[in-house]
């Protein structure tokens, strides 16, 4: 036997090959249990289209504002990050809109934003590569938002519609609370950094002018003592020049004067800048406990424009330092608030079509049943072969 595979070595080895012959038989034998298996799984990847596939809704959002534009690049992609922050925070303290949960979780996602948020620029990469030679305003026009388009998934099409106008009303009512939360905390630093800042400047004020009032009460001293000392001269000197203190001295009280005024002035327009900081200060202890009330922009907003009206019912008619601090107010206010509602606005419904996928659903399960099935038929020859082997 041994002499045997010597002379034919390559015996074993043609044993364990797999002829071409091998592999035709084998699918002349297993070719109805492999369309069977593939005719199987193409039924069950539709039937799981049907009970699984979700519908698609898209919402097209316009990007405008009175002839600008809501949102430019640079604030679209704070949003596109803060957002889903957001989205988290208002899980975490469990004040999700009923019937909102999964929703919420998909929104608290980063890449949600990135792929079911697409903003529509007013020209595109090809357009910008092609035109940039021709003139500098095509570079501003390429960053240019015109609108956004959203999509949203659910089992039905009512729910995908719902869920594509919830998602649009929380980049509405989001972006609006992210904008406000900004606006307060500036608000907030200012009243805390500047107020000490414009005291410690009205303190400066207030000893400048003791020595100004001081220096005054000399020169009158002076002038009451030499009052022929009042010879008029043409040559025009600064007051706080050195040479200065050779000119008449009704000259210097004159110039000294001017410059107490000057003191009473800054002074006076300090004491007015702190006037609008505890105004602000006002505003502030009303509306930030309003800020962890709602996290709605829209809804914080109208409070915040209601508040600021209040205040100025309160207002004395002759405070213009106080009216002008309110009315900066407002216009800021005013700005958030119509920039998420008029500035991103729909002109059109959520459009919803039929359930995407199909094809892919079917073709998936038809090659997984069929590859399996293959499997299995090879594991069984295989197995086959290797029972018989240990029987002889």
């Amino acid at each position: 036997m041994n002499q045997d595979s010597m002379q034919n070595p390559s015996a074993g080895q043609s044993e364990n090959e797999i002829s071409l012959l091998d592999i035709v038989n084998f699918l002349q034998q297993a070719w109805k249990k492999l369309a069977l298996a593939a005719v199987v799984g193409a039924v069950l990847g539709l039937g799981g289209w049907f009970m699984l596939g979700k519908y698609s809704a898209e919402y097209v959002l316009l990007n405008n504002n009175n002839n600008s534009y809501a949102l430019d690049l640079v604030s679209w992609k704070m949003l596109q990050k803060s957002l889903p922050n957001l989205a988290d925070q208002i899980i975490d303290e469990n004040k999700i809109p009923e019937g909102q949960s999964a929703l919420y979780k998909e929104l608290s996602n980063d890449q949600w934003w990135q792929k079911n948020v697409i903003p529509s620029y007013a020209l595109s990469k090809a357009d910008t590569k092609d035109l940039a030679s021709v003139s500098k305003d095509f570079d501003s026009a390429s960053t240019t938002i015109l609108n956004f388009t959203l999509t949203a998934s659910g089992a039905s099409k009512e729910q995908a519609v719902d869920n594509v106008r919830a998602a649009a009303k929380f980049l509405r009512t989001g972006s609006a609370y992210l904008q406000l939360r900004s606006l307060l905390s500036g608000y907030e630093t200012q009243v805390l950094s500047a107020a000490a800042d414009v005291r410690q400047k009205i303190t400066t004020a207030q000893v400048e002018m003791g020595y100004q009032q001081e220096r005054i009460r000399q020169l009158e001293d002076l002038h009451k003592r030499f009052p022929g000392a009042n010879a008029s001269t043409q040559q025009v000197v600064d007051a706080k020049d050195s040479s200065a203190k050779y000119l008449p001295l009704q000259t210097q009280i004159i110039a000294a004067n001017n410059d107490l005024n000057g003191s009473k002035e800054t002074l006076e327009r300090l004491q007015k800048r702190l006037d609008q900081l505890a105004l602000a200060k006002t505003f502030l202890d009303q509306a930030l406990p309003l800020q962890d009330q709602t996290f709605d922009g829209l809804v914080l907003g109208q409070q915040l424009l209601e508040m600021e009206s209040n205040l100025r019912t309160k207002l004395d008619q002759k405070d213009s330092n106080g009216a002008q601090f309110l009315n900066d107010l407002h216009a800021q206010l005013l700005s958030i608030q119509v920039r998420f509602t008029k500035g991103l606005e729909a002109n059109t419904a959520p459009t919803s079509g039929g359930k995407k996928g199909i094809i892919k659903a079917a073709a998936g399960g038809l090659f997984a049943a069929f590859f399996l099935m293959l499997l299995a038929l090879l594991g069984g020859r295989v197995w086959v072969s290797v029972k018989s082997g240990g029987t002889k």
